[in-house]
C-alpha cells in the first residue's frame, strides 16, 4: 500500500503543474471508501491553490474548501493533458485547465472527500488523530521520547498506529528499526532516550531517502507521471526473509505483528 514517501512523491510529481488551475468538471466512478460529500458539479469553477500532504492524505486546497485524497491499498494518481477515456478502475477525474487529475484504485479502498475547511468535522475525523509529521520541524526527539514513553505496545505497532508520529508504515517501520538497532517487539516505553534519539534520526533518514528514490514499487505504485519507485531495491530487511543481513550476514527473520509482516535481523537489532 502507498505509504508516506509514495504519497509525498506523488504530490511532488504534479503539485507545480496543477497549481493555479481552474476546475472544468469532476467525474465520479464506482463508490469509493467514503463519499465525496458534495455533488461533483459543485467543484466546477474552483481554483487549485496548492497541494499539501498530511500523513498519507493529499490535500488539494481550493479557492473554496479542500479535497482530501487517500490512495487506499492500491491507488495511484495520474495527471496530464491526454489521459484518454477513464478505464474500469479509474474512479475519480478532476478535469482542469491544466490537465486531468485521475485516481485509479482497483480495490476501491481509496477516497476523495470534500471539506469546507481543515477544521470541519469531516476533515477532523480523518486528520484529527494523526501524529506529528516525521519530516517536519515539529518532529523533535524530546517530544518523540515523551510520546513513546506513554506507550506499552511493541515499538513497531506504535509506529504503525500513527498517533505519536504519522506515516511510518510497514515497509519503513522495519527499515527504521533496523537502522536504529531496535528489535520490533521491544516495548516502546522501555526505550532509553539514547535509543529513541537513534530511532528519531533513523525515521528522518529512511523516509527522506525513500522520497529521494521515488518511493517503493512492490506491485503497481507509480507517481502522477507514471514513474516507479526504487527504494525497495536497496532495502536492508524488508521482504528479505532468509537472506543474509547486509551488515552481519545473519539470515533475516520475519514474523507477523498486527497482521502485518515484520522483517528484522536478530543479531543487529537488540530487544
Amino acid at each position: 500500500m502507498p505509504e508516506l514517501p509514495e504519497v509525498e512523491v506523488t504530490r511532488l510529481s504534479f503539485e507545480a503543474r496543477i497549481r493555479g488551475a481552474r476546475v472544468l468538471s469532476a467525474r465520479l466512478g464506482k463508490p469509493l471508501r467514503w463519499p465525496l460529500g458534495i455533488e461533483p458539479g459543485q467543484l466546477m469553477g474552483q481554483r487549485v491553490l496548492a497541494v499539501r500532504r498530511r500523513g498519507k492524505y493529499l490535500l488539494l486546497d481550493l479557492s473554496s474548501g479542500l479535497l482530501l485524497l487517500h490512495l487506499g491499498m492500491s491507488g495511484s494518481v495520474a495527471f496530464g493533458q491526454a489521459l484518454g477515456e477513464p478505464g474500469k478502475h479509474d474512479h475519480f477525474d478532476l478535469q482542469t485547465t491544466q490537465g486531468t487529475l485521475r485516481l485509479n484504485d482497483p480495490r476501491r479502498f481509496g477516497a476523495v472527500v470534500f471539506a469546507a475547511t481543515e477544521a470541519d468535522a469531516v476533515a477532523q475525523k480523518l486528520l484529527g488523530k494523526l501524529g506529528v509529521e516525521p519530516l517536519g520541524e515539529e518532529f523533535d526527539a524530546p517530544g518523540f521520547y515523551q510520546g513513546l514513553h506513554q506507550r506499552k505496545s511493541a515499538i513497531k505497532q506504535v509506529l504503525l498506529a500513527g498517533e505519536v508520529v504519522v506515516g511510518v508504515g510497514n515497509i519503513y517501520a522495519s527499515e527504521t528499526l533496523f537502522l536504529a538497532g531496535i528489535r520490533p517487539t521491544t516495548r516502546a516505553s522501555r526505550l532509553s532516550r539514547a535509543r529513541v534519539l537513534r530511532l528519531h534520526g533513523a525515521i528522518r533518514q529512511v523516509l527522506a531517502l525513500a522520497v529521494e528514490k521515488g518511493g517503493s514499487t512492490l506491485r503497481d505504485f507509480s507517481n502522477a507521471q507514471g514513474e516507479s519507485g526504487h527504494f525497495q531495491v536497496g532495502a536492508m530487511v524488508y521482504a528479505r526473509a532468509g537472506q543474509p543481513c547486509r551488515v552481519c550476514d545473519t539470515p533475516i527473520k520475519t514474523m507477523v505483528q498486527g497482521q502485518r509482516s515484520t522483517f528484522f535481523c536478530p543479531q543487529c537489532q537488540k530487544p
